[in-house]
């Protein structure tokens, strides 16, 4: 029997509808996979962001407990000492947007790019109060022992002095909150990454507001009773500007890409007579 033929025209009509079926999978696959790609980038996007506020919040409060946990012993004399407390004066001295070099004795003040403050901390440091290291002694904030002490003091225990302040990094150009502590002077080294800007006030006893460093005189220092710290931590690039309250209270748009926060502490000064009076 011979087999039946397809009408010419039945064979084009066939084929030409094979082919819009095909067109209309492609373009619903090409909407599927744009679609897939546009979700896939934004959850990323948001994903990064969201993991950039963590690491900014993270940074800005370990700058805070660091610093503040130091203000808090500014001044620290162990009460068992064998005889009357050596003279310890400044136990706080400040800079404003500089930070603070020069002797233990007799701070002084070199200005940075950064526009952060610098504080300087001093008190006796023991076994007790800071972490001893390998060989038994008082460290600093470093964890560098400070081996020099003073017969005043008791044996075992040393005067520390810890000089915090941030700048950019020499080798990575990010933004670095630094501790110089005198375990081994002039060798400070970073604690925090991302802290841009370092802010410090101080509360003088019976003062109404808070002062910049630069405006107290140096017999000042003694009478200060807290201070106001803020830390300005910025993050990683982002890819868009933003919009943020920077450590004096003003909303500031961004110059980069990067997100940035600001986060405020204060901290009263335990150890001095003022305070406890």
């Amino acid at each position: 029997m011979k087999p039946r033929e397809i009408h010419p025209r039945r064979r084009i009509r066939a084929r030409g509808h094979t082919l819009v079926e095909l067109v209309i999978a492609v373009a619903l696959g090409l909407v599927v996979t744009v679609g897939a790609v546009s979700l896939y980038r934004s959850q990323r996007a948001a994903f990064g962001r969201a993991d950039d506020t963590t690491q900014i919040r993270e940074a800005g409060v370990t700058a805070l407990t660091l610093i503040g946990q130091q203000i808090q012993m500014t001044g620290f004399v162990p009460a068992d000492l064998p005889q009357p407390q050596p003279q310890q004066k400044p136990t706080l001295f400040g800079c404003s947007a500089a930070r603070p070099t020069g002797t233990d004795d007799n701070p002084t003040c070199e200005a940075l790019t950064s526009r952060s403050d610098g504080i300087a901390i001093r008190y006796v440091g023991d076994n007790v109060s800071t972490w001893p290291s390998s060989t038994g002694q008082p460290t600093d904030c470093l964890g560098q022992a400070v081996s020099v002490g003073n017969a005043a003091y008791g044996a075992g225990r040393v005067l520390i002095v810890n000089r915090f302040f941030a700048k950019l990094s020499a080798s990575t150009g990010e933004s670095e909150l630094y501790c110089d502590g005198n375990g081994k002077s002039g060798s400070a080294q970073p604690l925090v990454e991302g802290v841009e800007r370092l802010r410090a006030r101080y509360w003088l006893a019976g003062a109404q507001t808070a002062l910049d460093a630069s405006a107290l005189a140096p017999d000042q220092w003694a009478n200060v009773v807290a201070v106001d710290l803020c830390v300005l931590v910025r993050g990683a690039p982002q890819g868009r500007r933003s919009r943020y309250v920077d450590c004096d209270g003003a909303n500031v748009a961004g110059t980069d890409l990067r997100a940035r926060q600001a986060f405020w502490r204060r901290v009263a000064i335990r150890n001095n007579e003022v305070s406890a009076s």
